[in-house]
Parts: C-alpha cells; structure tokens; sequence
C-alpha cells in the first residue's frame, strides 16, 4: 500500500489565521505550563502581523493551519545577527508528518537570506519526541539556561 505524504506548505502567518493560531499558540503555552491573558496573546498576534521584530511561519496541510514557528534575529557580540527559533508547536494530530521539520527548514532558508551564521532553538530535557527531530537536524551544544528573576 502506498501512502502518500500530507503536502505541507509554509509560509506567513495572514490575519485570518488569528484563531487557528490561538489555538495553537495556547497549545504550545499549556506544554510549557504557561498561562497568558488574552491581551498577551493579542499583542503577540499584533507583533507577529507586523513582521518588524518578531517573525511568525504558518504550516498547513490541505489549507488547514497545523503548526505555528515565531522566531527573531538578534545582534551577536561576535558575528552578523543570529536567528533564534522562539516558539514551535504543531497541533497533535499532525504530528510526525514531517510538519515541524518544514517549519525549521523554511526558517533556516529564511536566517541565510539574512545573513545569519546561526539558527538555534532551546526545548525542554523532557520534551523527548522533539528531541528526536531536532538531535537528527542540528547539535546539541550542551547549554544549560538559567533564569534570573526580575520581580
């Protein structure tokens, strides 16, 4: 039996994502234990609409907005601007389609367009199935974050 594969496309967030996105962006806020009002959530969507300081891909399956990357250049002490790749969430049910490596490919091909010598990313030591993905597509260079608390 032949399967074919979903056809994934990726390409900016449009206004009348708005919902789908909140759907989406509140998935990804839930698996990091993370609640925002709706007014964060607004001004974020404002941002990404804007496409100025933060940046925002949409990944779709039959037109069907499953997967979200918001991601942003930033000045380097050594080098040209690096990429960072903030926020990535794909909807359970699209899962190991192949739709979060779309979403990193299209931002690695969009950080070279900028000149970017790096994309980097940071995930959870427990958010073992994205592991996966990202130990096969990039290196794990073995930082450890650490949050200072500013209140």
């Amino acid at each position: 039996m032949n399967i074919t594969p979903p056809l994934i496309t990726v390409d900016a967030l449009r206004p009348e994502d708005y919902a789908a996105w909140l759907r989406l962006a509140q998935g990804y806020k839930t698996f990091y234990e993370t609640s925002l009002p709706e007014s964060a959530y607004q001004h974020t969507w404002q941002r990404l609409l804007q496409a100025q300081a933060v940046h925002g891909l949409a990944a779709r399956v039959n037109r069907q907005l499953v997967g979200i990357m918001h991601y942003l250049f930033h000045a380097s002490c050594w080098s040209a601007d690096v990429c960072y790749l903030q926020d990535l969430f794909v909807a359970e049910a699209a899962r190991g389609q192949g739709v979060a490596r779309a979403l990193i490919e299209q931002v690695a091909q969009r950080a070279r367009e900028h000149g970017a010598p790096r994309l980097y990313w940071l995930t959870q030591h427990t958010n073992t199935r994205a592991r996966r993905l990202y130990d096969h597509l990039a290196t794990n260079q073995g930082f450890i974050r650490y949050d200072y608390p500013m209140v």
